[in-house]
């Protein structure tokens, strides 16, 4: 359990913080920008809780606890040494993106056929959603360049994936079932 008796610790006043595995780096460091941006990710996810309630409310709460699991997997190199560890380091695993896929096969079962792409807004809520499918997004492509150059957990990337198609179903929930979707219509302001 995580006991935070001091909030500042000034250890990070020259530009450097530390690493699930103590490590100092760079707050610039890419691993850094890929954890930040699910933090991000995090916090648009309770912007939309605001406008939530029930089975949506509790989808992206646990989604919300998915990100801190996804957090703390990312801020952990070094995956080879995870049996090393003195504590078994928090690992994304395959379960947590079927449950995404589940809901989302859910969810999409009452919607009718997308006809066009969708622009975001419609509701409040959609609006949201689609907030956090598109930093959801920049937060995989991050973690994807960060693969590229270290080691990175694939079920962390895989989950990033299913996780924005969540809230693009969603964001299609939060607008009547689809039906007050905003619809793109190509060329309309030619």
């Amino acid at each position: 359990m995580v006991v935070l008796n001091k909030i500042y610790t000034k250890t990070g006043d020259k530009g450097e913080t530390a690493l699930g595995n103590g490590a100092r780096v760079a707050k610039h460091s890419a691993r850094v920008n890929a954890y930040g941006t699910v933090d991000e990710v995090n916090a648009t996810v309770g912007l939309a809780r605001l406008q939530t309630k029930g089975d949506m409310d509790a989808g992206l709460a646990r989604i919300q606890n998915d990100l801190f699991d996804l957090g703390a997997d990312l801020c952990r190199p070094e995956m080879e040494r995870d049996s090393e560890a003195e504590y078994a380091p928090l690992r994304m695993n395959a379960a947590q993106t079927s449950r995404l896929e589940a809901e989302i096969d859910a969810m999409n079962a009452a919607l009718e056929p997308l006809r066009s792409f969708i622009l975001p807004g419609g509701s409040e809520l959609s609006a949201y959603l689609h907030l956090c499918r598109t930093v959801s997004r920049r937060a995989e492509r991050l973690v994807v360049e960060l693969a590229s150059i270290e080691a990175v957990n694939p079920a962390a990337v895989t989950y990033l994936n299913r996780l924005s198609d969540w809230f693009f179903v969603a964001a299609r929930v939060a607008n009547n079932n689809g039906k007050d979707d905003v619809l793109w219509v190509p060329g309309a302001n030619r």
